[in-house]
């Protein structure tokens, strides 16, 4: 190393502790050999290399509906499920960017009699924001409000294997499962089950959680504002956050040009390009496990016959779909919701390509050709829904399929059109295993089970695969499970797409997760102000 490379070193360490202005840098640096541009790339770097506390992070969403409510069992959107992941709620366990499992509000889990039981034991001394203490009461409450008989909540698919759930002390919490589950605690990372402080026997649903933040202002489908907890037992960098929901895609490319937000997500790929020109702007480009679907009810006519829903899938031309919808940003799916870079992922054959006689054939077949169908689309969906059903039509009308495309309202997609009309758009934001994908959107009993679809033999080996702890076994029963959806299910996996947005440079982060969007939940408390 030479001189000028050590005090190099020495001035990169003084600019991240925040010690050094830009100016002094950047005029050591070109005094010392380095152009312009290389010295502002040095600054940057060293600048955002170390969290920060501080700021009022202001994030611009393609979600929220006038119907939000901070009652967990009626989340299903990206607004909302941040409240449950790092705003005001606290999970047991959180995923981290290599997507293993790591305590939260729980400080260990154990399993025991070959993982047919786990037991958690909690941080000690956590409070939720109003100061009652979090005790192994609250974890039960909270588990038990969402298994109930009249929980109509989406995350009771996900704890369909627990038999019971008890209080052993204040601090430790007993599950017991109807079979060996290796993955249970993965379970307990999902957004719908930050713990609720029980009172009088009865959730607390106001917002007051255990999280980073408290909640500090909530107008639904327009904005939510938090400010620092503090009394954090995991301290967040950012002061306050401000979520404005921000549906429309162009309004939201707006708003973050115009720098009312530090990120946007969801980004209009019709006009990346304003984007990556954008002063002071960094992609957020994050391959994951999000992928965009058109869920046929298979309980509805024409969708009961089979013939007619693989007709539409060999009527579909995918790879065309990635390059004018997602414009590259992503690949083509083929009716398995398992990303291929998930464990127990397989490509199921016949891979579905773009074959309009073969549709045609099916529909001849079925009686039903000159076949005649609606498709339900809305940018709430996902960003470019519209564009890409009215492509979808265009594609279908060479295997004599007609699609009226229906654009329904952003606000209250997720309440009016998923899983109440025939066909309709949606997207899935991903799931860390593969037991938790199929479990929350295809199981027969799933609130979420968006296609009706009641397959005897997939149920059947659903459990037996959660339960397989061989894992040769185990991704045989995984493998069969994909085949069974590809061949026979509703579901039109139509790509996967990466994870898009605006990201300010002044905003830094470390290694983000792929489970899903906004660093898998996790940016409001991660992220920091360089």
């Amino acid at each position: 190393m030479t001189e000028f490379e050590y005090k190099l070193e020495l001035a990169k360490r003084a600019v991240t502790k925040g010690k050094l202005s830009r100016r002094d840098f950047t005029k050591f640096a070109l005094a010392g050999g380095l152009t312009l541009t290389s010295a502002n790339a040095l600054f940057v770097r060293a600048a955002r290399a170390e969290a920060k506390p501080g700021g009022h992070f202001r994030a611009g969403l393609g979600h929220g509906a006038t119907t939000d409510t901070f009652d967990p069992a009626t989340w299903a959107h990206g607004m909302n499920f941040a409240w449950g992941k790092g705003l005001t709620g606290a999970p047991l366990v959180r995923i981290d960017p290599k997507g293993n499992i790591v305590p939260y509000l729980a400080e260990s889990m154990e399993p025991a009699d070959g993982a047919k039981k786990w037991v958690f034991k909690l941080r000690k001394g956590v409070a939720f924001h109003n100061g009652k203490s979090v005790t192994a009461d609250d974890v039960v409450g909270t588990v038990n409000y969402h298994i109930g008989p009249d929980s109509k909540s989406p995350g009771k698919a996900y704890l369909a294997g627990v038999a019971s759930v008890k209080a052993d002390g204040a601090d430790t919490v007993v599950f017991e499962l109807k079979g060996p589950d290796a993955d249970f605690p993965y379970n307990l990372s999902n957004y719908q089950f930050p713990i609720l402080a029980i009172v009088d026997g009865k959730p607390d649903l106001s917002g007051n959680g255990a999280g980073p933040f408290v909640l500090d202002g909530f107008e639904p489908g327009v904005k939510a504002h938090f400010k620092r907890n503090p009394n954090a037992f995991a301290p967040p960098n950012f002061d306050e956050v401000t979520q404005l929901s921000i549906v429309d895609p162009a309004a939201r490319t707006n708003a973050y040009l115009a720098g009312e937000v530090d990120f946007s997500d969801k980004a209009d790929l019709k006009t990346i390009d304003m984007l990556k020109s954008a002063p002071d702007t960094e992609l957020y480009n994050v391959s994951g496990y999000q992928y965009y679907n058109a869920p046929m009810l298979v309980d509805q006519a024409p969708f009961d016959k089979l013939e007619v829903r693989q007709a539409i899938k060999w009527a579909i031309n995918r790879q065309e779909l990635v390059d004018k919808v997602l414009f590259g940003y992503g690949k083509p799916g083929n009716d398995s919701p398992i990303a291929s870079a998930m464990k127990f992922a397989t490509n199921p054959e016949p891979v579905y390509t773009y074959d309009p006689d073969k549709a045609k054939s099916l529909l001849k077949k079925a009686g039903m050709e000159n076949l005649k169908v609606s498709l339900s689309a809305a940018d709430a969906a996902f960003a470019g829904s519209v564009d890409c059903a009215l492509l979808m039509a265009e594609q279908a009308k060479a295997a004599g399929i007609e699609i009226d495309v229906v654009r329904e309202p952003n606000d209250g997609y997720w309440d009016n059109v998923w899983i109440k009309k025939p066909w309709c758009h949606c997207y899935w934001g991903g799931r860390p295993t593969a037991d938790a994908m199929l479990t929350v959107s295809l199981a027969g009993d799933a609130a979420w089970n968006d296609t009706h679809w009641k397959n005897p033999r997939f149920n059947e080996l659903l459990p037996m695969a959660r339960a397989e702890t061989d894992d040769a076994k185990r991704a045989a029963m995984y493998a069969e499970m994909q085949q069974l959806v590809h061949d026979d299910s509703g579901q039109i996996v139509m790509m996967f797409a990466n994870y898009v947005g605006a990201l300010s440079t002044k905003v830094a982060h470390g290694d983000l997760n792929a489970d899903n969007d906004h660093d898998g939940g996790y940016m409001y408390d991660r992220w920091w102000f360089a």
